[in-house]
């Protein structure tokens, strides 16, 4: 059986918030390789691989990936934390990319097979006011979407003012847009007005709220557009407050999609216990990788909840394979979340998955199915990136009196 000798991070994208974990072996070109990218603390993530989790693993049997995954996840003592899973999740994608490539069948295949013919997923629409969101729907419809997520510019969009038109305090703490949940309230549900009667109602919307509002704003955001038969209401409630979720499957009948900043069992145990939410939406590295997602759509299936694996627009070709690959084997799979890359990203993949229409198609190679080339990767990488100092925290939204907005 194979042997890890070695488990490196390498570092890749323009800007340098791709990390791309690699687990070598003692047999002859077997190796594997996963996702652990986080464009916020890349350098945390890679420091838990390379100091922690590597001295542990090297020298074990690679096929153990059960045994493996339990050990890096109580190798710290503490645990269910972002960094810790998503160093685990990459180690794990890799260690399912070289039990793939032994037995010369790609991952799904290992799962049980595949569920369907192709992966459905759903683009992303936007624009700045309703007639540029009604092009970008269009152009989706156009490309073969059935299923789009509809925004009003960013997250949050329809409801910001602009600082010139806010009434903001004296010595305001911000100089640019404020938000305002009353204008988000008002804004979203007539965009639905108008998309309905532009487009009809066989096209499916899901719309993504980033947990901007208070718990009672979310509630009647979601009665407000239950006429409009969205697919979706996407992080209705940020994760401090999903207790509210038993308030709000009461009070509305819109499906409801949570989880892209869930890392802890706790915290969607109880939602689909429930039935309280509709859709799981988990990033595959951020759960702890394949291994961890399988259960968690173990666990959803046996309560009708469906899978709809987070990616973002950060995210790399490698964690969107392994979303892919679940999506082939697991029954109550939902809709994937799409990802765009420039072509001389998608270069250094050979392998990865492909894009047709609305559908997502992975490689029928072993494994995941890429091959990473190094060279390119580290020639993605930009000159003026320094990974000392690489610093990229998240930005955040106020309100006109200066409280931050939760994302």
């Amino acid at each position: 059986m194979a042997k890890i000798t070695g488990i490196s991070c390498i570092r890749t994208r323009k800007n340098g918030t791709w990390t791309i974990v690699k687990v070598q072996t003692d047999q002859d070109g077997l190796y594997g390789i996963g996702s652990a990218s986080d464009v916020y603390n890349p350098e945390a993530v890679v420091q838990v691989i390379e100091q922690l989790l590597a001295p542990l693993l090297i020298g074990k049997d690679a096929a153990n990936i059960e045994d493996l995954w339990q050990t890096m996840y109580m190798s710290g003592y503490w645990r269910n934390g972002a960094i810790l899973h998503t160093a685990i999740g990459g180690i794990d994608m890799a260690l399912w990319d070289i039990k793939g490539k032994e037995a010369g069948l790609p991952i799904y295949q290992l799962l049980g097979g595949a569920s369907r013919a192709a992966v459905a997923c759903y683009g992303h629409a936007g624009g700045s006011d309703i007639s540029e969101l009604k092009e970008d729907v269009q152009r989706y419809m156009e490309e073969g979407y059935s299923v789009i997520r509809v925004q009003m510019g960013g997250y949050g969009g329809g409801g910001f003012i602009d600082a010139g038109k806010a009434n903001l305090p004296e010595r305001p703490w911000t100089s640019g847009p404020v938000f305002d949940e009353h204008a988000y309230l008002n804004a979203i549900p007539a965009m639905f007005e108008q998309l309905r009667l532009t487009f009809g109602m066989d096209i499916q919307f899901t719309h993504d709220v980033h947990e901007h509002l208070s718990p009672i704003h979310a509630i009647q955001l979601a009665k407000r557009v239950e006429p409009y038969g969205l697919f979706f209401l996407e992080d209705a409630l940020a994760p401090e407050q999903i207790g509210w979720y038993r308030q709000l499957r009461q009070q509305s009948a819109t499906p409801q999609a949570v989880g892209e900043l869930f890392v802890n069992p706790q915290e969607w145990t109880e939602l689909v216990k429930e039935r309280l939410i509709d859709f799981i939406r988990v990033r595959v590295s951020k759960a702890g990788g394949i291994s961890a997602c399988r259960k968690i759509a173990a666990l959803c299936e046996a309560f009708g909840v469906r899978t709809a694996w987070q990616e973002g627009g950060e995210n790399d070709p490698v964690n969107q394979a392994a979303a892919v690959h679940l999506d082939m084997a697991i029954w109550n799979f939902g809709i994937q979340e799409v990802n765009h890359f420039q072509p001389e990203e998608l270069d250094a993949f050979e392998g990865h998955v492909v894009r047709k229409g609305g559908y997502l198609y992975p490689s029928n190679k072993p494994g995941l199915g890429i091959e990473l080339d190094e060279l390119k990767a580290q020639l993605l990488v930009g000159e003026d990136w320094k990974r000392s100092a690489y610093h990229n925290p998240y930005q955040l939204d106020r309100k006109a009196d200066g409280t931050l907005v939760r994302p």
